[in-house]
């Protein structure tokens, strides 16, 4: 090396060392506490500045199943007068105040009991929440629907007849019956709530057309039912139950509970 030549600085060569390159939240760059965002708060000079926390992630409550029953239930429409003219013929019908204060009317009916068929069933409950006694002449049909009640998914059946007046007084002491009444039989589509019980009366038309020109063989046989084995998922608790081993009085018809003409 010449005297006018400077020496060039050493270049110090130092240990080298490994660094983990510092990348978004949750790629690994995390400070001792396990926290990657203060870890980058810290890295820009902020620690000073309060660190915010993730938000915690709350696990999705899964929605509770409703548990589906299937209930079974019979009804009558009962007619007096049935082998008469139809002008003068009148149908038994009950009415419930729903929840919105108005008066529902619908046809007489109930859950089959354990040990019954569908006809004894429709009788006991007509007598039940009318407090008159009809026997069975020929089936109108069958109803179902879907509800909701005390966390229970219900299917519903209900089997229909058309029902011939023995006798009785109409009477409404059964709890669950605001009120019942006879309505003559061409007011029905007009005073009946439901769309399916209105359809169920027309059939009632159909066959007292037949009953009256054919006479009651020409009408269909009953379906052949059998008696229910098991109890239901519902009972109906009632103040008042007529007595069944009670004979009827035919003959005597009245809209309330005081003696008919």
């Amino acid at each position: 090396m010449s005297d006018g030549e400077q020496p060039k600085p050493r270049r110090r060569r130092g240990r080298r060392r490994g660094r983990r390159a510092a990348g978004p939240p949750g790629s690994g760059a995390k400070n001792p506490s396990g926290n990657p965002t203060q870890n980058l708060a810290r890295a820009a000079g902020d620690e000073d500045k309060p660190i915010p926390r993730p938000p915690r992630s709350r696990p999705r409550r899964q929605p509770d199943r409703l548990r589906t029953v299937h209930e079974t239930s019979a009804g009558g429409l009962v007619i007096d007068g049935i082998d008469g003219p139809k002008g003068e013929q009148v149908a038994a019908l009950i009415g419930r105040i729903d929840r919105r204060g108005r008066m529902l009317w619908s046809l007489p009916k109930g859950h089959i009991e354990m040990g019954e068929t569908a006809e004894q069933t429709a009788i006991r409950e007509v007598a039940e929440e009318t407090g008159i006694q009809g026997s069975v002449l020929a089936a109108l049909g069958s109803i179902d629907y879907w509800f909701v009640t005390e966390g229970r998914r219900v299917h519903k059946t209900v089997h229909h007849y058309l029902m011939r007046f023995l006798g009785g007084e109409l009477c409404d002491e059964d709890v669950e019956v605001t009120e019942v009444a006879w309505v003559p039989l061409t007011e029905l589509p007009s005073r009946l709530a439901y769309a399916d019980e209105r359809r169920l009366a027309e059939v009632a038309h159909e066959l007292i057309d037949t009953l009256h020109t054919h006479g009651p063989d020409a009408l269909p046989p009953l379906p052949r039912t059998t008696p229910r084995r098991r109890g239901q998922t519902h009972s109906h608790t009632r103040k008042h139950r007529p007595d069944p081993t009670a004979q009827p009085q035919p003959g005597r018809r009245t809209n309330g509970c005081g003696q008919g003409p």
